[in-house]
């Protein structure tokens, strides 16, 4: 975990997300070649069903329209995203309209109506026929969904920033699709190397693309604190000031991560705020003499170990600072989940660090959020009933884990030699790490999270959260 710039977390639909190279964008399309006509194949995640029909093809006209469920603000917002993607590069005008009664419009049309029961609160159900493309939800998070399925349809060259000449075709088919995974997410570490908002949005933009539906945020770790809290101050001015490798860092005002959220949502994606404790705080500890037991600040931190650094559990003022520090961002957060990290304490008593977590926890549930946090929360000491334990190691068995699951803990699974994006495809590959292995495409793709860890029941998995808690 030392090196890490972001994890990718569970999986999408039927399999892992397709990752890209090593980065800070490390998500991308697989680009087709120009004259390849897309296939129901190239879906991913792979959908439910997918059936294509035989020498069927619509193609998108220069007079066309997105036609949407009347009277639904957030299907026209849907289709207004659409709507933007396709005009950079068609360069057709492409209104928004409300779709007529009875059958649907001759273009694309995005209807809350008519799906498959099966779909549920983030599926979707797409018909293509020579002369219409039709996306059915129950919800308007399975018509975003639907979208980025018709995305990967449709020629590459659709997601240009600038026109190119088309024709833009979707081959005709019938898909129903929904997840299987509940929680379907992406980690980005902002504290180990600063990325701007500008950036941060890019990185939701291309997760969105695969259908996932959080947005785990690393704000806070021994190189750097990124959010601004106003009742200590200090963590972001001064804790905010440092990186790996020197960088001069940066943070995020609260009116920054309010923006981020809020984009999140309009991608219908989910964001989790992680402040890692009672380790992974060097930077609060620099910023804040009286956190530390001896009184004394240490330096600020811009190397990789880890282990090294934690928060004084004997101290009233630690809980003061985790109830204020909690408090602001729950107060930002809409989401239900607040991660608090708790890996790699190594300088914390295994039983300093069970009497920490209880108080933690007691402390995040009392803001009226509940807590996710790093697996050892369920090896090394007692969850909340609603917390969500994250599994991150290198092995598949883990008998404490297996335990706590089969005691109704559940899990979001992000194992490392997995799901790290910033793993190298092999010993060739030019950039990345490789502390948890060499990671290509089909290991990232092809791995079964509900029957990853031995002795855990894939319900604790796959059921992790409540999807219609989400939006």
């Amino acid at each position: 975990m030392a090196t890490e710039r972001f994890r990718l977390v569970t999986v999408l639909a039927s399999a892992a997300l397709v990752a890209g190279a090593g980065g800070a964008m490390g998500v991308g399309v697989a680009q087709a070649a120009p004259v390849r006509v897309a296939s129901y194949a190239d879906i991913v995640p792979a959908p439910v069903t997918a059936v294509p029909a035989r020498g069927v093809m619509f193609t998108l006209a220069r007079s066309g329209k997105i036609f949407t469920a009347p009277g639904s603000v957030d299907a026209a917002a849907v289709g207004g995203y659409l709507a933007a993607i396709l005009r950079r590069s068609t360069g057709y005008a492409l209104p928004v309209v409300d779709a007529p009664a009875g059958s649907p419009g001759k273009g694309v049309s995005l209807l809350l109506s008519g799906a498959d029961p099966s779909v549920g609160a983030q599926g979707y159900q797409l018909d293509v026929t020579a002369s219409a493309v039709v996306l059915r939800a129950a919800k308007p998070a399975g018509l975003f969904a639907g979208v980025q399925t018709l995305r990967q349809l449709l020629p590459p060259a659709v997601e240009s920033a600038t026109v190119q000449p088309g024709p833009w075709t979707v081959p005709g088919g019938h898909v129903v699709d929904h997840p299987r995974l509940a929680y379907r997410g992406a980690m980005l570490d902002v504290a180990r190397h600063f990325f701007t908002v500008a950036q941060v949005k890019r990185y939701i933009d291309q997760i969105a693309m695969y259908k996932v539906n959080y947005f785990h945020l690393h704000l806070a770790d021994d190189q750097g604190w990124r959010i601004m809290i106003n009742s200590w101050p200090k963590l972001a001015t001064f804790g905010g000031g440092t990186a790996v490798g020197g960088d001069p860092g940066g943070f995020y005002t609260q009116a920054d991560y309010a923006d981020i959220v809020a984009y999140a949502k309009s991608r219908y994606i989910t964001v989790i705020p992680e402040i890692d404790m009672p380790g992974h705080v060097n930077a609060a500890l620099a910023s804040y003499a009286e956190l530390n037991c001896d009184g004394k600040a240490p330096p600020r931190y811009t190397g990789t170990d880890v282990g090294f650094s934690s928060l004084c559990t004997s101290l009233p003022i630690t809980y003061k600072f985790i109830d204020d520090v909690v408090g602001e961002l729950a107060a930002i957060t809409p989401g239900p989940y607040l991660h608090i990290g708790g890996d790699e304490a190594d300088a914390t008593k295994p039983a300093d660090y069970a009497a920490f977590e209880a108080k933690a926890q007691q402390i995040v549930a009392a803001h009226g959020k509940s807590v996710l946090a790093w697996h050892q929360i369920a090896q090394d000491a007692k969850p909340l009933p609603t917390t969500v334990a994250q599994y991150w190691d290198t092995t598949n068995a883990n008998p404490a884990v297996a335990a706590a699951a089969n005691r109704g803990t559940k899990l979001v699974l992000s194992p490392a030699n997995k799901a790290y994006l910033d793993m190298k495809y092999t010993e060739a590959t030019p950039l990345g790490q490789d502390w948890a292995g060499l990671i290509e495409v089909k290991d990232a793709y092809g791995w079964n999270p509900g029957a990853y860890l031995k002795g855990v029941p894939s319900s604790a998995v796959t059921k992790g959260v409540d999807e219609d808690s989400v939006f």
